[in-house]
């Protein structure tokens, strides 16, 4: 198991907070019991860099669940809940997040989440996508495309793509209808 998480022995609390999530997310639990069944992300590998709480962890066990490898790193030092974090290491996500890391740590950790080679990424905030445009452009061919959840990651992104500089594509989750 590869994971830098604060303390794995919260992982009975992170569990029980993910269990939580889950009972209140029937429809993501349903696709779930589907995807389980089909796998239909067998061999895929997902890269995401999300606030690491419970209803993410039910996502990340959903994307598992389909039979995708992922790696996740939180989109921001201080919403990680390391209890979280822990629950989803023990369960062998490749987990790289801990409340209060510093700047540093946070950018070695996004670098984690690409060493997977990711097929495909789940941001917030456009990090991980910009990284594999600045300094891990050897994923540009390997990644088949992107989303991402914030407004502001979504304007980064269009500038990107009115520069000609954006190479794969991406779902701005925020302009979905609901």
């Amino acid at each position: 198991m590869t994971y830098e998480v604060k303390d794995i022995k919260l992982a009975p609390q992170g569990k029980r907070m993910i269990d939580w999530a889950e009972r209140h997310m029937p429809v993501l639990a349903e696709i779930r019991r589907e995807l389980s069944k089909k796998k239909p992300l067998k061999g895929m590998r997902v890269g995401a860099a999300l606030h690491t709480e419970a209803k993410t962890a039910v996502l990340v066990q959903t994307l598992v669940a389909a039979g995708a490898k992922v790696a996740i790193t939180s989109c921001n030092p201080l919403s990680t809940r390391d209890e979280v974090a822990a629950a989803l290491a023990k369960e062998g996500v490749e987990v790289y997040a801990w409340r209060g890391e510093t700047s540093r740590e946070y950018y070695a950790n996004l670098n984690h989440v690409l060493d997977i080679k990711p097929d495909v990424l789940v941001d917030d905030g456009a990090d991980l996508i910009s990284l594999v445009h600045s300094k891990r452009t050897e994923l540009l061919k390997r990644v088949q495309g992107a989303s991402e959840e914030t407004t502001t990651g979504v304007n980064r992104l269009r500038m990107m793509a009115a520069d000609g500089a954006l190479k794969f594509p991406v779902i701005a989750v925020n302009d979905s209808p609901a």
